[in-house]
């Protein structure tokens, strides 16, 4: 190995390589969610390889990479004494040492320090405001992805008002943002000057960092999901610092949207939201689940046939560990059930876990839009996850498997309902089981069980949640049309 560079290849980040000697057979960069290969050149004396470093997933434009650590993969070569320095590349900062690329979100690292963070969160406190802008901020999962229900509200408001500006808050520039939308990185001189100027706040957790409301801005609560498992207020111990947090972070809310009056009652508890308006229109992110052509183009961009059967896997994560439960073997699971495997972590699993990977196994983790997975699948195999809720929508089988019921319920988070007493589908222990439930149990014993449940939890989900909540948002004055 003689040399190594980080350069703009005509507005694509890359890394190049090059060498004397034989061509090596390939050339990889290997992180935990992306994979990308090098284009190879020279058979002479010489060779040189050139690595993008974006990638393109699942049937969408080529994004810069996820930011974390990529493994350099060089045959017969030894690549630790390689260093570049960080440089800031279009759409990303990257590094290199002792074979590992380090990818980072394009922030000036000057903010990303502890002073310069400080700094430029007092500028936005306590200095010189531009004007409010008929803007929306919109914010999903911490920025991890640009889905749930701020995408639904999104892609509602771009197509009835599309005067309105839309920023989209993301973690790096990997995060894929709607069409017309223009993407701010969090931590970032233009995130924070785009939430100090938005009318309306759109977001479905908690919201990061400092925040100090200006006059006349609004923020839209849309949480993310129908609540089995206690949260907030109600978690199991009471902790004093924890439920001033919960207050705290409440009263930066003006409205709180609910699936369904179940939700609404449980959310407003959780988080002390009283005498403060809650809107029950069911979730807009449900919408496309009233759809028939959702699933079809969601397995063409996964490279799915018409044909086959498809199973979801979708777990809650776990307040016990960072990464996605491994209750289930994925490969082992889709030999059993003759059917591809799509394995969906969540949110919060995203970053420090890694993609399953198998014969007929995709993991969809990354994947932006969980209702679009929803739509695609043939059944449901979850736990305690909300999104049980959402898929009661479509009258598809679920499976719930819960090897650690006693302890989740008992001592990690606890739940508002028996999930015995009230699931849609049977209940399994182990793998085996759930391969049996899968091959022999006739899912239409469930059906009056299955009808109560949507009944309770998903009333107002009929595919017009998103029309109902923006029609709301512009009548109140939220943002206006033009």
């Amino acid at each position: 190995m003689t040399d190594a560079r980080l350069f703009d290849d005509a507005g694509t980040p890359a890394l190049e390589l090059s060498g004397t000697g034989a061509r090596p057979a390939s050339v990889d960069l290997v992180g935990a969610r992306a994979r990308v290969s090098a284009r190879l050149h020279g058979r002479g004396r010489t060779w040189r390889a050139v690595i993008p470093l974006q990638a393109a997933r699942w049937g969408g434009a080529p994004l810069p990479l996820p930011s974390g650590e990529y493994r350099l993969e060089v045959p017969d070569a030894d690549i630790s004494g390689l260093t570049l320095a960080d440089t800031a590349l279009p759409g990303l900062r990257a590094s290199l040492s002792h074979g590992v690329v380090s990818i980072a979100a394009p922030i000036d690292p000057v903010y990303v320090t502890g002073e310069g963070r400080a700094a430029i969160e007092r500028r936005y406190v306590g200095g010189k405001r531009e004007p409010l802008e008929n803007a929306v901020f919109f914010e999903s999962f911490y920025g991890r992805t640009a889905g749930c229900n701020p995408l639904a509200i999104d892609r509602e408001l771009a197509r009835i008002a599309p005067a309105v500006t839309r920023y989209w808050s993301v973690g790096d520039l990997s995060v894929e943002v709607p069409e017309g939308a223009i993407a701010v990185v969090e931590g970032s001189p233009e995130w924070w000057r785009a939430r100090g100027v938005s009318r309306l706040l759109v977001v479905n957790d908690w919201l990061r960092r400092r925040f100090v409301r200006r006059r006349g801005q609004r923020v839209l609560q849309t949480w993310h999901g129908t609540p089995l498992k206690r949260l907030a207020l109600h978690r199991p111990g009471f902790d004093p610092r924890r439920a001033l947090a919960v207050v705290r972070e409440s009263r930066r809310w003006d409205v709180l949207l609910a699936q369904s009056p179940y939700a609404a009652r449980v959310l407003s508890k959780a988080y002390a939201f009283l005498r403060r308006p809650i809107w029950v229109e069911g979730y807009p992110r449900d919408d496309s689940l009233s759809s028939s052509a959702w699933g079809p183009e969601t397995r063409r961009r996964l490279g799915i046939g018409d044909e086959e059967r498809v199973l979801l896997y979708a777990p809650t994560w776990r307040d016990d560990r960072e990464r996605m439960v491994d209750f289930v073997d994925p490969a082992a699971l889709a030999r059993s059930a003759d059917a591809v495997v799509l394995v969906r972590g969540h949110t919060r699993t995203l970053l420090p876990g890694t993609d399953a990977a198998g014969p007929r196994v995709i993991d969809v983790t990354g994947f932006p839009d969980t209702s679009a997975l929803l739509a695609a699948a043939d059944a449901l195999v979850t736990d305690y996850s909300s999104v049980m809720f959402d898929f009661a929508i479509t009258g598809k089988p679920m499976y719930f498997l819960v090897p650690d019921l006693e302890h989740y319920r008992g001592e990690l988070r606890g739940f508002y309902f028996d999930l015995l007493d009230l699931a849609p589908g049977p209940v399994v222990r182990s793998q085996a089981d759930l391969e049996r439930a899968l091959a022999e149990v006739d899912p239409s014993i469930f059906a009056e069980r299955y009808s109560r449940f949507r009944a309770l939890f998903a009333p107002r989900d009929d595919g017009r949640a998103a029309e109902r909540v923006v029609a709301r948002l512009l009548d109140q004055g939220f943002v206006s049309r033009g």
